[in-house]
């Protein structure tokens, strides 16, 4: 029985005279797993830690806020079939005055629940303690908001409540599953310096706001199998008369949607950029070793010769090819995890979680090293059984030469123009054309899954200038604490630095077109805005018709609504109308969703007369600082916002989030790139190299038969990178359309940079590999080519 002992030290042996073959395929391998393993551990830890968070601080499942109602009403709300737990509270938007911070700064202001630390919504303390029952002036603040101000237990500030001024002291930071993610008010991206949320105790905000056994907000949760639904509309009824607003579910409460939206786009990502990393991977692989088995044809015969049967072979080729696709997944693995921290560290710092649990479950890693072996052993079987068909005498023997014909190109008259090495090319191309498509194919998925990587970075610069060039064009925006009247618009041009006002007028309303829903607002403006402008789809201002809605083109997609058809706005403020209304047309914006109507329409759709929540201002920058102060000193002025923050609070999501993968899918990708031209350089000098020994010894010179290697690679990569732009468009495309939420779209724009990159790439990868066949070139065992027999 022959020994396998030999075998052994053959696949070592072998594996150290590929060794750059098989580093460029483990690289490949790695790039693949370690993808797959970054994107899949952080979705699957975030998911974990935000339902163990959920769970272990008691994450109320309905919300509802309403004007004010009795504590007696909680019993009542306590006895509707289905609901578990009611935390009754007092929430009110309050304004600060931050010790050496001059801009305006407001924060939401909640009662801690009678509870204590078992009610829902419970507290994650950081540092310090709860407020005592005795103090009015002891609260909690939010973490984030604490980092961004300095503030630590002991330390003061100033609030308005209701009209008062108060000092507060800080006792304590905290988390809450609450507040995941702290949004302003009419913001689509936090700003603790701007805005942050603090606890107190429910007395002493209760008697601030005149609701000293009353509330004007509650949280449920809900027995296990209760319908939501049914719950929210009894929760409707009983509030109805005391202001109601109307109750919701955890599905619709601002923080959880906000993280639910980002999960959601990860998981996206999830499982785009990984299936298209390990597809490529796979398929190069299984191609690579499919050519670098096939070139041992003379030693598998040699081996059968020896005794050793056809499984035995094909099992020594197999642990090859495992080794190889084995370093890179344990490589991958490694780098996946390293990557999954880095990026579920990122989330860490833009939600706001009190504990990570990282995960990583053993099936991700064995999907990932599954995929990379079945498909290096897919393209060894292959190669195997074809060589094993051949008896060992024939298949020791070199394979005859090709016969070459003249191609279409020399046919056409261009013979002459051609040189003997560029006709031996153009000859040997069209010999082995399926391995030359093949080789294409693979350069040019190399190429573009490069453009996958950057046409995100291209993409958040034009959502910038779209969102806040084109169409959100005010210096400030100030939001009222109540609808007011719209003199208030000549009161804001009256403080120093505004040159010019746009006032609107904000509704939360639930639209409806048929079966479906959604909870959004309707912004009413003045038509005629230079400040505030709708665009259409080509990014041309929209008129605003005097009558009827226009909507976001992905809310349209939302409620399937086109223009002209009717929907049913049931307003969620005030008397809480519920009316019909028509969509005049579709407007273009790549943040958020929402509805516009022009104001007077609005006005009169809500049955009130000539009223305003907000305005957008055009301002004397040198005056700021004056302006803001006398806009703290106006009650009414709830919060102010500022373009260029918003601006840095939109680049520092993107480049916490977005970008982060965009930076490891375009090093992955250049990476990929380099080990597909590399191996097929090695590869075709491998296959060609007695060819080209034999050339040299007939007379061609060292650059002669250069270049018809290099030749050949050249015109396959010239050929290879318009099909690789192509297909890396269709990618981005693909991307792009499965990444679409509500709350931002992704638009594809891929700037020349885009494509001058990755044609960089494959051209350097080209020439760095050329470089390193061309040293092996002239090392060609000339005389070894003269012992083959004929």
């Amino acid at each position: 029985m022959v020994s396998l002992r030999a075998l052994d030290r053959k696949l070592w042996r072998d594996l150290w005279h590929m060794r750059g073959q098989a580093f460029a395929i483990a690289l490949v391998v790695m790039c693949g797993v370690g993808t797959y393993v970054m994107f899949i551990s952080t979705l699957a830890s975030l998911r974990t830690t935000q339902d163990s968070y959920y769970r272990e601080y008691r994450f109320a499942q309905v919300f509802a806020s309403l004007k004010r109602a009795p504590e007696s009403l909680r019993q009542r709300i306590a006895a509707i079939p289905g609901v578990d737990a009611v935390d009754t509270r007092v929430v009110a938007q309050v304004r600060l005055e931050m010790p050496d911070f001059d801009e305006p700064v407001t924060a939401l202001m909640v009662s801690l629940p009678d509870a204590g630390p078992h009610g829902l919504n419970a507290l994650h303390l950081r540092e310090g303690r709860l407020p005592l029952p005795a103090r009015a002036d002891e609260v909690v603040v939010s973490t984030p908001f604490a980092k961004a101000h300095g503030l630590h237990p002991g330390g003061r500030f100033d609030a308005i409540l209701k009209g008062r001024r108060q000092t507060l002291r800080v006792v304590g930071t905290a988390l809450s599953p609450e507040f995941i993610q702290q949004l302003r008010p009419g913001s689509a991206f936090p700003d603790p310096k701007r805005y942050g949320v603090m606890w107190m105790e429910r007395r002493a905000l209760g008697q601030a706001y005149e609701l000293d056994g009353a509330f004007n907000d509650l949280a449920l949760s809900l027995r296990p199998g209760a319908d939501e639904q049914d719950v929210i509309e009894r929760v409707d009824e009983l509030i109805d008369p005391f202001g109601g607003l109307g109750a919701y579910g955890r599905v619709d409460q601002r923080s959880h949607r906000f993280l639910g939206q980002e999960l959601q786009q990860l998981g996206t990502l999830a499982s785009l950029f990984p299936t298209m990393f390990m597809g490529v991977a796979a398929f190069l692989l299984n191609v690579v070793i499919g050519r670098l088995v096939a070139m041992q044809r003379e030693q598998i015969a040699t081996l059968k010769a020896f005794g050793y049967g056809n499984l035995a072979v094909l099992w020594h080729y197999l642990k090859l090819v495992a080794a190889i696709a084995g370093a890179g997944v344990i490589g991958g693995t490694g780098l996946g995890i390293w990557l999954g921290k880095l990026l579920s560290a990122i989330y860490m710092e833009f939600y706001y979680f009190p504990f990570l649990k990282f995960i990583l479950q053993p099936l991700t890693v064995v999907e990932a090293a599954m995929a990379s072996l079945l498909a290096a052993g897919a393209g060894t079987v292959m190669a195997v059984w074809r060589a094993a068909r051949l008896s060992p005498a024939q298949a020791m023997r070199p394979e005859p030469p090709a016969h070459y014909h003249e191609t279409g190109v020399e046919k056409l008259g261009l013979k002459r123009w051609l040189s003997q090495p560029t006709r031996m090319i153009v000859r040997h191309i069209r010999r082995r054309a399926l391995q030359s498509a093949v080789t294409v194919l693979g350069i040019a998925l190399a190429c573009g899954i490069i453009m996958t990587g950057l046409f995100q970075r291209d993409t958040v610069g034009y959502m910038l200038n779209v969102q806040y060039d084109m169409s959100q064009r005010e210096d400030l925006s100030v939001s009222f604490t109540d609808p007011t009247a719209y003199r208030a618009r000549f009161d804001l041009l009256g403080l120093p630095g505004i040159e010019h006002v746009e006032v609107f007028r904000a509704v939360p309303v639930r639209l409806r077109h048929g079966h479906l829903e959604y909870r959004t607002g309707i912004r009413g403006v003045e038509p005629g805005g230079d400040i505030q402008r709708l665009l259409d789809a080509e990014l041309r201002p929209v008129p605003l018709p005097p009558d009827g809605i226009l909507l976001t083109d992905y809310l349209g997609k939302i409620l399937d609504v086109g223009v002209g058809e009717r929907i049913v706005v049931e307003v969620l403020e005030g008397d809480r109308p519920r009316r019909e209304a028509t969509v005049v047309g579709l407007v273009k914006e790549y943040l958020g969703v929402s509805g516009y109507m022009d104001l007077a329409a609005l006005n009169r759709f809500m049955h009130e007369g000539p009223t305003i929540s907000g305005a957008y201002l055009s301002v004397d920058r040198a005056q700021l600082g004056r302006l803001y102060e006398r806009l703290r000193e106006t009650p009414r002025v709830a919060a102010v916002a500022e373009r260029v923050q918003e601006i840095r609070n939109f680049n520092r999501m993107m480049d916490e989030t977005m970008l982060f993968f965009t930076y490891v899918a375009t090093a992955f990708a250049v990476i990929i790139a380099f080990g597909v031209i590399y191996n097929s350089a090695r590869i075709a000098l491998t296959e060609r190299g007695r060819e080209l020994a034999s050339l040299r010894v007939l007379g061609f010179t060292r650059a002669e038969i250069a270049y018809i290697l290099l030749g050949e690679l050249g015109i396959l990569t010239l050929v290879a990178i318009p099909l690789g732009l192509w297909l890396g468009e269709g990618m981005c495309y693909y991307i792009a359309r499965t990444l679409q939420s509500d709350l931002f779209r992704v638009p594809v724009v891929l700037e020349p940079r885009t494509y001058a990159f990755a044609v960089t790439v494959v051209l350097v990868s080209s020439m760095l590999s050329g470089l390193a066949v061309r040293r092996r070139l002239d090392r060609l065992d000339l005389i070894g080519v003269l012992k083959t027999p004929e």
